[in-house]
């Protein structure tokens, strides 16, 4: 089965004078089916999710972009994607001391595609849900395993969307692996406390990506552990609190 948007690129270049042999060898797809495409057969009803993947209607991009990026890097930090079940299931999980995080989830989820949003209640947590067959074309990262056990790349795509908005990525990090808190030092003897961003995961690769999206915005950070950024800067905490903020 072609995928959806090549069949779209084949109606275009027919209706636009192509004969379908010059459609066949464009797109490198058989000449029966481009004639199936373009001269037996409607174009099937788009429904559900579909009128709103922008990944399979290039020509029509309603996604909110910065609130894709936000929502990509809360399930790069605590989300997974169910691909096994009869409609892909995304699931990002949100603690319950953030109530204000748990309805920023939903309204994310539902700028970028979903139409209906669940909140299943656990222990300690929200699971903040959602179906649709095109989770998975807007999210490829994707896979069996744990995200720290397999390589995590972002698509060409997605990169010119964190590059274009790499406030809202850092925002959906933080906020899923990240924290902000007063680090205490003491210096002769006196107490000191200042703000502090810190950013853990066991993937090497989600790690990078959260260097790249702060070396975007210009904000300094450095490594306290194997696992573990931190950015402690003055100038560098101010810049966060415009992007991230305290969780709440």
């Amino acid at each position: 089965m072609h995928p959806p948007e090549i069949r779209a690129h084949a109606r275009r270049l027919y209706l636009s004078g192509a004969n379908v042999a010059d459609v066949a060898r464009s797109v490198g797809v058989s000449y029966r089916t481009v004639w199936d495409w373009c001269r037996t057969r409607p174009e099937p009803a788009l429904q559900g999710t579909a009128l709103r993947c922008f990944r399979c209607r290039p020509d029509h991009n309603p996604t909110d972009q910065r609130a894709y990026a936000y929502l990509l890097g809360l399930y790069l930090g605590d989300g997974h994607l169910v691909t096994t079940a009869r409609v892909p299931v995304l699931r990002i999980i949100c603690s319950n001391s953030w109530p204000n995080l748990i309805d920023a989830c939903e309204q994310a989820m539902k700028a970028v595609l979903a139409g209906a949003v669940q909140r299943v209640q656990k222990q300690g947590c929200v699971g903040v849900q959602s179906y649709g067959t095109h989770w998975p074309c807007l999210l490829p990262q994707h896979g069996p395993g744990k995200k720290h056990e397999r390589p995590i790349v972002l698509a060409g795509w997605q990169r010119e969307i964190v590059a274009a908005h790499p406030g809202d990525f850092a925002r959906g990090l933080f906020h899923s692996d990240g924290c902000r808190v007063g680090n205490r030092v003491t210096v002769r003897g006196r107490e000191y406390v200042y703000p502090r961003y810190l950013f853990t995961n066991e993937s090497a690769d989600i790690i990078d990506l959260c260097r790249w999206a702060l070396d975007l915005l210009g904000v300094a950070w450095r490594m306290n552990r194997r696992n573990s950024l931190s950015v402690a800067r003055r100038e560098a905490v101010a810049t966060l609190d415009r992007h991230v903020g305290p969780k709440s």
